[in-house]
């Protein structure tokens, strides 16, 4: 990193090329592997929180590229033929379209210059974002710009449905594809498929710890500012950039630009220290996200909080800006260790708390107890993984991961992920035949599929319609996956259920009531659960046109109907060229449809039997 507003660590100029130790793998972050083959990149990346505080920092990376001799001001250690540089942002909110789209604006103004020198832009930058960008965003439908459900499902069809149930059983799922920008928006498309996930359900899903180095026990508590603020600005490049340095409460993070090796940030001032000091910036106080005391990861502390910590949640609405940086001071003030374990569930724009014992998310939940704590306990949401973080895929405290990756590193090295997304050809690769066998939709299932993909691809040939309407649009389709995810859990609250759950899949179901989210959400009270109709949204008779759609996805998915499909398409090839279907190969062709058909056909008459029963 070659620059940092305001600095990455305190004490230090903002050309300050060291790095806190939890982040030292922003440079290959910001600037990912293979960007020289792009003229231009973005990237999402998640960084592990510092000092205790357990909330992810969220990263958006402009890259570009610039040949050095379109430069007016060339420094001496500018040697290549071309300069790659990323500016970045590190926030403390999760707004990834709207950051990106700032950042790719300001990331082309900045290269205009051709003076990697003028950093004024970058600090102008940090300063817009902190005085425009607040907690609030988060509540609007800002917070999925740029991403689209539809074109996922346009692009997936039947499997967005697959790829949603994988991360319900927290597996671990490798995207692939390139460049970075195709790789992160589909991965964090379908992750906004889960209610509130975006907004509330990503605070834990990057706590790690980087490999062990000389330096990971010297102190870093006293070097290491507390992030508090929402934005910071860094950029990273073989040229020297500047910026301005803060010490932080919940303040977006900064502006970098990086080349090669190195890099520059801009991190966003904050106003505390690990030891409590302040520093006098009322501008940056109102752009606080309301503190939450989180219990610490440990697997005994984790799952259990003392009632004493609601003094700082039970907040009303309009005292939660004021009062977020005295919380951060006193975390555990008034704690009580004799009490029973209790959980933490802010209402969606209610100034209250729900009260229920059981175990801890630590995220903020609505009445339905949404978003599920999937990205918690040891379960990462990687967007973008360097091939430097390598070692997480094996990692003993990593216990699963969503992750995305560009090198083919990762791909090929198929037992250290359960399941890989190749977006490119929109194929989930499920390499346990076990699993496979749980995640084969149901009849129910291929219904509400089906639903989705028709109504998506239905009227698409309007041009000034595409996507705007509600039927088929974004918020529709978030709209039914969260209408699923509410009929699965109220299913699950009814006694004998076993019929009812059949639609969603039994040996799906079963092995979901294993999982960590479930046994959270399991443990503590939703009473608006139970508003909601506890059945399949398409549950009903066996009819002929779920034989037709059984056939199609079965044909689509299973390698004998590729192979049906291959032989069609061979044939009809044959057809073409001889203009007639007559001639040795055309009887060849259709002799080895016949074979791979009947075969195939047997054995679905027995799955259906079997579903039938």
């Amino acid at each position: 990193v070659e620059f940092s507003y305001p600095p990455l660590k305190p004490g230090e100029g903002h050309d300050s090329h060291s790095l806190p130790e939890e982040w030292k793998y922003l440079p290959f972050l910001a600037l990912p592997d293979g960007a020289h083959n792009y003229q231009e990149d973005t990237v999402f990346f998640h960084l592990p929180p510092r000092c205790g505080d357990r909330t992810t920092v969220y990263g958006v990376s402009c890259y570009r590229q610039i040949e050095a001799k379109a430069l007016k001001v060339r420094q001496a250690d500018i040697t290549r033929e071309t300069v790659q540089k990323s500016v970045c942002v590190l926030s403390q909110l999760p707004l990834y379209g709207l950051l990106q789209a700032k950042l790719q604006l300001i990331t082309h103004a900045y290269f205009e210059e051709k003076d990697f020198s003028q950093i004024s832009i970058l600090k102008e930058l940090y300063d817009h974002m902190n005085s425009s960008l607040g907690s609030t965003l988060l509540e609007g439908s800002q917070v999925y710009l740029g991403l689209s459900p539809r074109d996922l499902v346009l692009h997936f069809r039947h499997k967005v449905l697959i790829l949603f149930k994988l991360i319900l059983l927290e597996k671990k799922v490798l995207f692939y594809i390139s460049p970075v920008n195709r790789l992160v928006g589909a991965l964090m498309t379908v992750l906004s498929l889960f209610p509130g996930m975006i907004e509330h359900g990503l605070t834990d899903c990057s706590h790690y710890k980087p490999r062990k180095s000389i330096s990971e026990d010297a102190g870093l508590q006293e070097d290491t500012p507390w992030l508090g603020d929402s934005v910071s600005v860094a950029a990273a490049d073989t040229s020297n950039t500047n910026s301005a340095t803060g010490k932080g409460d919940r303040r977006m993070a900064g502006n970098y630009s990086l080349e090669g090796q190195k890099a520059k940030v801009p991190f966003s001032p904050s106003e505390k220290t690990c030891n409590g000091a302040q520093t006098p910036n009322d501008t940056v106080q109102r752009l606080k996200v309301p503190s939450r005391a989180s219990p610490a990861s440990s697997e005994s502390d984790w799952e259990t909080l003392d009632p004493g910590i609601l003094e700082q949640s039970n907040l009303k609405e309009g005292e939660c800006e004021n009062t977020a940086s005295e919380q951060a001071e006193n975390p555990r003030e008034g704690l009580s260790s004799e009490s029973l374990p209790i959980t933490v569930q802010p209402q969606a724009n209610a100034g209250h708390a729900v009260l229920a014992p059981g175990l801890i998310s630590g995220l903020e939940e609505d009445q339905y107890g949404m978003p599920l704590a999937i990205f918690t306990k040891g379960y990462l949401c990687l967007p973008y993984m360097a091939l430097q973080q390598h070692h997480l895929l094996s990692d003993v405290t990593v216990r699963g991961f969503v992750a995305g990756a560009t090198n083919i590193l990762f791909r090929q090295q198929k037992y250290l992920s359960d399941a890989i997304v190749e977006i490119e050809d929109a194929h989930v690769q499920i390499h346990d035949p076990e699993l496979r066998k749980i995640l084969n939709p149901t009849t129910a299932d291929l219904r509400f599929a089906d639903y989705l993909v028709k109504h998506v691809t239905e009227n698409r040939d309007d041009v000034f319609l595409d996507g705007t309407g509600w039927e088929g649009g974004d918020e529709w389709i978030r709209a039914q996956f969260s209408a699923y995810l509410h009929a699965l859990l109220a299913t699950v609250m009814q006694p004998d259920n076993e019929k009812t759950l059949s639609d969603f899949g039994t040996a799906f179901v079963a092995a979901w009531k294993n999982t960590h989210n479930y046994r959270v959400w399991n443990s503590n009270k939703h009473p608006a659960i139970t508003e909601v109709n506890s059945s399949h949204p398409f549950q009903g008779q066996y009819s002929v046109s779920d034989v037709k759609l059984r056939l199609s996805h079965s044909v689509q998915n299973s390698e004998r109907g590729k192979k049906i499909g291959n032989v069609m398409v061979s044939t009809s090839r044959n057809v073409v060229q001889t203009g007639k279907a007559v001639g040795q190969s055309v009887g060849g062709a259709f002799t080895s449809a016949k074979s791979a058909m009947s075969s195939w056909f047997s054995n679905f008459t027995q799955s259906t039997q079997s579903l039938g029963d």
